[in-house]
């Protein structure tokens, strides 16, 4: 079955820098766009970024450009979120998903948390 585990989530301070995985088994992974997304307290689940499945398409949330960067790793079966300049805005549990089925798969998350 599929299955998607995320790590690399913490506490960072505001203008740091974290890098979130999420290791995929269970499927054909080289195959198939990947997604990060995240949901903070109080608010709706949002998009965050996405990668097609060879890795030579990407797209960001406008509120990520130019300091997250998605990227894949086919031989490891795994995405990986860059996430630099954060700030406390970022801070909420991020998702990977991996489209498909009713509503898609999903890890269990991971929580960042950006605080001085």
């Amino acid at each position: 079955q599929v299955q998607l585990v995320e790590s690399g989530g913490g506490l960072v301070q505001p203008g740091g820098s974290l890098r979130l995985s999420c290791a995929a088994s269970g499927f054909t992974f080289s195959t198939y766009t990947m997604r990060w997304y995240r949901q903070a307290p109080g608010k709706e689940r949002e998009l965050v970024a996405g990668i097609s499945s060879t890795g030579g398409n990407t797209n960001y949330a406008d509120s990520v450009k130019g300091r997250f960067t998605i990227s894949r790793d086919n031989a490891k079966n795994t995405v990986y979120l860059q996430m630099n300049s954060l700030k406390p805005e970022d801070t909420a549990v991020y998702y990977c998903n991996r489209p498909g089925g009713l509503k898609g798969y999903w890890g269990q998350g991971t929580q960042v948390t950006v605080s001085s």
